[in-house]
């Protein structure tokens, strides 16, 4: 693994922001994600023909639909979303989440795992889009390899589960439970050239490059923020213009840390575009993502 220098990584407090999804059906999206997974509607905007609607739980956006229903569907060959995670600080709030999602019948279980640093369920919403719900064990039960940290793909039982954590008054409190975006998982075309950008040109660490075919990063010795595999879309190139992943968010502490960035990109000769709050950049395969400040207001989510 190379090593890196501080003006090289993202801040060790680097987070994600809410993943913005093109969607063709606004109303029936926007329906699924507040039913299934406990969100409430926070911003509704209409610019030219696109309608963006901004939903999350308490004040916490967690996704930006946009409402652009002459584009085609996800072709899931081609780069673009795996899948958005979202992180809940409890195995109560989760267990919540997942039986919400599990009896919304516009919902597809893909399965459960346990990942030793963290348990999780994956779903897919309505239009193809892959959903991790998931919690996060303590770190001190993380297991380290050197600079890597140690992840698997085992059996959890979903019933097990629900009977051990589900919690009526968890449930009943919905959205009132605190979620967040814990990391996003992307597909590519090529692993080498997701490092070079996600790693070497944005600042992530990678932590875990033994999945054949996959590489996991992130900021601060967190077990993934952004992961990369090639699994359904090998040797893909840039992505045509569909329905699906439309903006993929990360969070840094201060402007000092998008100086630092625009400094990586500008002596890798990457292409950018910053108005002093945040930074958007257009990975190998077409996928926009944004590195923005905290504290970001739906106003300004809706205008990226």
């Amino acid at each position: 693994m190379s090593v890196t220098t501080d003006e090289q990584i993202l801040n060790a407090d680097t987070s994600m922001g809410a993943v913005t999804l093109r969607v063709g059906d606004l109303d029936t999206m926007s329906d699924y994600y507040s039913r299934a997974f406990a969100m409430e509607p926070l911003e509704e905007r209409s610019r030219s023909r696109e309608v963006h609607r901004v939903l999350g739980r308490g004040t916490t956006p967690l996704v930006r639909l946009i409402h652009t229903p002459d584009l085609p569907r996800v072709d899931p060959r081609q780069a673009g979303l795996f899948h958005t995670a979202f992180l809940f600080e409890t195995p109560e709030t989760l267990a919540a989440t997942v039986y919400r999602a599990a009896q919304d019948p516009r919902s597809r279980f893909v399965g459960s795992s346990d990942h030793l640093v963290s348990e999780a369920f994956y779903f897919t919403d309505p239009e193809g889009n892959g959903v991790e719900l998931y919690t996060d064990r303590d770190r001190d039960r993380w297991i380290h390899d050197g600079e890597e940290i140690r992840m698997a793909t085992e059996y959890l039982d979903p019933n097990s589960y629900l009977q051990n954590h589900l919690n009526q008054r968890v449930l009943d409190a919905g959205p009132a439970e605190a979620g967040a975006v814990g990391h996003v998982h992307l597909q590519v075309g090529d692993v080498q050239t997701a490092r070079t950008f996600y790693v070497d040109a944005l600042g992530f660490a990678a932590t875990q490059t033994g999945y054949p075919g996959a590489l996991f990063a992130s900021a601060g010795g967190y077990h993934h923020h952004i992961a990369m595999n090639v699994w359904n879309s090998r040797g893909s190139g840039p992505r045509a213009a569909s329905l699906g992943l439309g903006d993929v968010a990360v969070t840094v502490p201060d402007v000092a840390d998008l100086e630092s960035l625009t400094a990586r990109l500008a002596a890798t000769s990457i292409p950018f575009a910053g108005d002093g709050r945040s930074v958007t950049v257009t990975d190998p395969w077409g996928t926009q993502v944004t590195i923005g400040l905290p504290d970001l207001s739906v106003d300004e989510l809706i205008a990226r």
